[in-house]
């Protein structure tokens, strides 16, 4: 076996370094019990060792680590059953994965129908509530509008009635006034009428006395003088 001096080759597999354990005589079953090997890691590390190695001038030949290469592809092999494993149980939990997806979709389809139904009934519910409230609106509206309607004519009515009451009053007053008026010129003309009364009787007595005085002195000339006093 060639052991040639190779430069820049790497051996770093996950922190462990399987060629030197497999120097050492650990069996290859301890890598077969790596559940995180990364494959597609391993063989970059089998191509790093391939074009890090040396070459021979003029040949287009690499000279490698026969041992190194070996170990390599021992650790590679005996890495593939546990990876082999892993694609089995996630190939064999694929249809429980499915279901589960399955399921956990038709849930969440379940629970937008639900979420859709309890919006749709909200919905109603608001549009409801908006019509009663729309409703109720108009009803107090309506009522207001009857109310004060009301209010107004009886407003009016008691309007037309204080009017009427004060034309009463006012020619109710007025009545009075031309019957104290009357009275008053009544009783006045009565007051005159008994002095014009008076008056005329004592014109009457005023009238006869003087006639009598001249009926008097009328006697007096006309007498004989013996019998004068």
């Amino acid at each position: 076996m060639l052991q040639p001096q190779l430069s820049n080759v790497e051996s770093n597999h996950n922190g462990s370094n399987p060629p030197q354990e497999y120097a050492n005589g650990n069996s290859y079953g301890d890598a077969s019990r790596s559940t995180s090997v990364d494959i597609q890691q391993e063989l970059d590390r089998l191509e790093e060792m391939v074009l890090s190695s040396l070459r021979i001038p003029l040949t287009g030949r690499t000279l490698i680590d026969e041992e190194k290469l070996l170990d390599q592809l021992d650790f590679i092999r005996l890495s593939l059953p546990s990876v082999f494993q892993e694609a089995a149980a996630i190939l064999e939990q694929k249809d429980e994965i499915l279901l589960q997806a399955e399921e956990y979709g038709q849930q969440v389809v379940e629970a937008a129908q639900a979420k859709r139904a309890q919006i749709l009934t909200e919905s109603d519910i608001v549009r409801q509530a908006e019509q009663e409230a729309e409703q109720l609106r108009r009803q107090v509206q309506q009522e207001c509008e009857a109310i004060m309607q009301e209010t107004l004519t009886e407003i009016d009515r008691k309007r037309h009635a204080c009017q009427q009451e004060l034309e009463e009053m006012r020619q109710t007053a007025i009545a009075q006034a031309q019957e104290i008026e009357d009275g008053a010129d009544g009783y006045a003309d009565g007051v005159l009428g008994n002095i014009e009364q008076d008056l005329q009787e004592m014109l009457r007595i005023i009238t006869n006395g003087r006639q009598q005085l001249r009926g008097d002195s009328s006697v007096q000339r006309h007498s004989p003088p013996g019998k004068r006093r």
